[in-house]
C-alpha cells in the first residue's frame, strides 16, 4: 500500500477511533470527571485504532511480524508507547480547549482538536518507530 493510501486508511481508522473515543469520554465523564473519562477514552481508542491499524493499515508488516499472544501483546504495548508523543500533544490540547472554554460541546471539541494535532505524530511513530520500514509494503518503484 502506498503511504498515501496508508495515510487515509490511518486517518478513517483515526475517524473511528475518534467516536470511540468521544462516546467513552461522555459514558465516564459524570463518574471520573472530564479529564480522568479523557485518560479512559484515550487509552480506550487508541487500542480499537491499533486493532484496527493492525489489520487494515499496517496488515502486511503487523501479520508477519507478531503471530502468538506474547508476540501480540509486545506489539499492542509497542505501539501504546509509540504513540505516548502524539498521546502527549493530544491531551495538551484537549485539557487546553476544555479549560479556555465555556462552550457545553467544549469536551468534543477538545477531543477533535487533540486528535486532529496528535494525527501526524502518531502516523509517523506507527509507520516508522513501531514497525520498520523493511516490513512494510512500499509501492512498486
Amino acid at each position: 500500500m502506498s503511504p498515501r493510501k496508508q495515510f487515509l486508511v490511518f486517518g478513517a481508522v483515526g475517524t473511528l477511533g475518534f467516536i470511540i473515543d468521544s462516546a467513552v469520554l461522555y459514558a465516564t465523564a459524570g463518574w471520573l470527571g472530564w479529564y480522568g473519562a479523557r485518560a479512559l477514552s484515550f487509552v480506550t481508542a487508541t487500542t480499537a485504532n491499533w486493532h484496527l491499524n493492525r489489520h487494515f493499515t499496517f496488515r502486511s508488516a503487523s501479520a508477519s511480524k507478531f503471530t502468538g499472544f506474547q508476540r501480540l501483546m509486545r506489539q499492542y504495548f509497542s505501539y501504546l508507547a509509540s504513540m505516548g508523543g502524539g498521546a502527549l500533544l493530544n491531551y495538551a490540547v484537549y485539557a487546553a480547549v476544555i479549560d479556555m472554554s465555556t462552550h457545553p460541546l467544549a469536551p468534543l471539541m477538545g477531543v477533535a482538536a487533540g486528535s486532529v494535532a496528535g494525527l501526524t505524530v502518531n502516523f509517523f511513530s506507527a509507520r516508522y518507530l513501531l514497525l520498520r520500514r523493511s516490513q512494510i509494503q512500499s509501492p512498486p518503484q
